[in-house]
């Protein structure tokens, strides 16, 4: 019987056993941690979002360059096809109002017991607390373990290791070095759906650090995005800032920083603000008249204190321009380690359409590690899943052709 192992324990690894497993093939699974998912875990501590339901043709797009690539796996494992999978599980979804896709209990862990319950009866291998180290001089894959050192030979290796976020949770990215000696071509590994440092004054940092933003629009080089976010000690973060993190990201690197534009009142225009705001506001405070004339307090206020020269507040028609166009520089991205996820990775002009190293023959890669990015909203998942399918379904074919 053929053995296989796959490396990661996340759901682009499950998901590529699943395709394997009940085809005469012996299934083994490592894992660095002492249990499986911990990341797919902590993804779903506030809420599983498993995936999206914007029509098809839209979801593709949020994976920008990397969509051509991607695409072929996604048309076989799409977000409907995966809220099935979750169904055969026993575990129904829903979509909320922003058109994301969650368990109607909000939760991983069940979905999770249940799949590896499943993928346990189907005969799959799991060994825990195994750190992969590369491979010998002889290509077997070296382990180190609570015992000690461990080889393990194999005849087909699925790496579904991640990139380097969460490093406490297992993805840490050590395993460039060893691709790149088997003659893979990997992208260096940056953050991805990540915070930003700004240089607040010590006022902002300790009074607003945690307070949510919102509504606000966020814009960038033309793209805006109605959302929030969120004042960190060391700058911004949150679901409004991920959707540009990208474009600010790749800003930063070729310019030193960036700018983005803040709309504190989304739902007023600039001519009725300054109308508002040129009331006369006879022995109120500033901060008063912008809550009663303009809806702007807390927060907004405060960025508006930090981030405006004194003399714009005496003018109403600068304020109000101010107020639906904040300008708000952006100094450079938050570690990786706590990014949400992480672009770059092996490159995909290193894989054939099956994700198998062209450099190495029978190692096949998925999820995370391959240098694609997405933004949140269940499009990180979804790929993963998808990814894993494909390695999968890839290593059964070509261990079968070698039979």
């Amino acid at each position: 019987m053929k053995r296989l192992a796959i490396i990661g324990g996340g759901p682009a690894g499950l998901i590529a056993a699943e395709a394997l497993l009940g085809n005469g093939v012996e299934v083994h699974l490592f894992d660095a941690m002492p249990s499986l998912g911990r990341k797919f875990l902590m993804a779903g501590k506030s809420g599983l979002n498993l995936t999206h339901s914007e029509p098809f043709e839209a979801f593709v797009t949020r994976f920008g360059a990397a969509r051509p690539h991607l695409e072929t796996a996604l048309r076989a494992f799409t977000p409907e096809a995966l809220r099935a999978w979750a169904k055969e599980l026993g575990v129904e979804t829903f979509i909320g109002s922003s058109g994301r896709v969650f368990p109607t209990n909000f939760k991983a862990a069940p979905l999770l017991r249940t799949w590896l319950r499943r993928l346990r009866g189907a005969g799959l291998i799991i060994h825990v607390r195994h750190r992969w180290q590369g491979w010998t001089a002889e290509g077997a894959l070296s382990f180190t373990t609570p015992e000690g050192t461990m080889e393990f030979e194999t005849d087909a290796t699925i790496l579904a290791l991640g990139g380097a976020s969460w490093p406490k949770l297992g993805s840490d990215g050590s395993w460039t070095p060893w691709l790149e000696a088997r003659g893979a071509t990997v992208h260096p590994l940056k953050p991805a759906n990540c915070g930003f440092d700004v240089t607040w004054s010590d006022l902002m940092r300790e009074r607003f650090a945690g307070a949510p933003v919102k509504p606000v629009t966020l814009t960038f080089n033309g793209k805006a995005h109605r959302g929030e976010f969120v004042i960190s000690a060391h700058g911004v973060e949150g679901s409004g800032i991920y959707a540009h993190s990208a474009a600010l990201r790749d800003e930063i690197a070729a310019k030193g920083e960036a700018q983005l534009t803040l709309d504190l009142a989304p739902d007023r225009s600039a001519e009725r603000l300054a109308g508002e705001l040129s009331r006369p506001r006879g022995k109120l405070s500033m901060a008063n008249h912008l809550r009663k004339a303009a809806g702007i307090e807390g927060v907004k206020a405060a960025l508006l204190r930090e981030l405006l020269p004194a003399e714009t507040f005496g003018d109403p028609a600068r304020l109000a321009a101010s107020i639906k166009s904040l300008p708000l520089r952006l100094k450079s991205t938050r570690p990786i380690d706590e990014a949400i996820s992480s672009a770059g990775g092996v490159a995909f002009e290193a894989l054939d359409e099956h994700f198998m190293l062209r450099s190495a023959p029978g190692i096949f890669c998925a999820g995370e590690m391959l240098d694609w990015e997405a933004p949140t909203g269940g499009y990180l998942l979804t790929a993963c899943f998808a990814t894993g399918r494909v390695a999968g379904e890839g290593a059964l074919r070509w261990l079968t052709q070698r039979d």
